[in-house]
């Protein structure tokens, strides 16, 4: 029975010794073996060494499109807000140009119309307001013509050299906001 005990632990030894073994680690100077396939350490290691490489390349390109993609979101934030009182802007326009027609005929010497200060001060409150919101008057009566910024209505001859490719008259003011064109100038261009 000794025997049979001594045996047996003798080919419980030899099983955990075994390459076919589980339980089997390989010494320091042995190979690993994958697929059947001799490994070394340091092969192991510079394989290692590469998926290292590998992810942190993914993850600085990752990063950057997050970075990009942050800084576009806050870019397209700020332009929206810039812009999001576009269309109450262009509503208003009409009403600041009523206010420029009535002004102008009040200046005439021979107007019976009076532009008091009242109104005046209300017209002057109002431009104030949406100036500070950034709605801006373009310049167009005597500059170049430009048909990103104005519209030729009608092409009359130049009273002077001069003005010939200018802007005679302006119709209707064209204005800005935030630099951006709300609404063209409706002009009259010389020839």
């Amino acid at each position: 029975m000794e025997k049979d005990k001594k045996s047996m632990e003798n080919e419980g030894m030899e099983n955990q010794n075994s390459p076919d073994g589980d339980e089997s680690m390989p010494t320091e100077g042995e190979n690993l073996e994958t697929n059947n396939e001799p490994v070394s350490l340091e092969e192991e290691l510079q394989k290692l060494k590469e998926e290292n490489a590998e992810l942190k390349d993914k993850y600085l390109r990752i990063y950057a499109e997050f970075d990009n993609f942050r800084k576009r979101s806050m870019k397209e934030k700020i332009e929206f807000m810039q812009t999001a009182a576009r269309d109450t802007m262009s509503a208003l326009l009409p009403v600041l140009d009523d206010f420029d027609r009535a002004k102008k005929v009040a200046e005439q010497p021979d107007s019976k119309e009076v532009f008091s200060e009242g109104v005046a001060l209300v017209y002057q409150k109002l431009y104030v307001v949406l100036s500070g919101k950034g709605l801006k008057k373009m310049e167009s009566t005597g500059v170049e013509f430009d048909a990103e910024l104005h519209e030729a209505v009608t092409e009359v001859p130049a009273p002077s050299e001069d003005l010939k490719g200018k802007v005679v008259d302006t119709l209707e003011e064209g204005y800005l906001l935030n630099d951006k064109i709300i609404r063209h100038a409706k002009v009259v261009t010389g020839k």
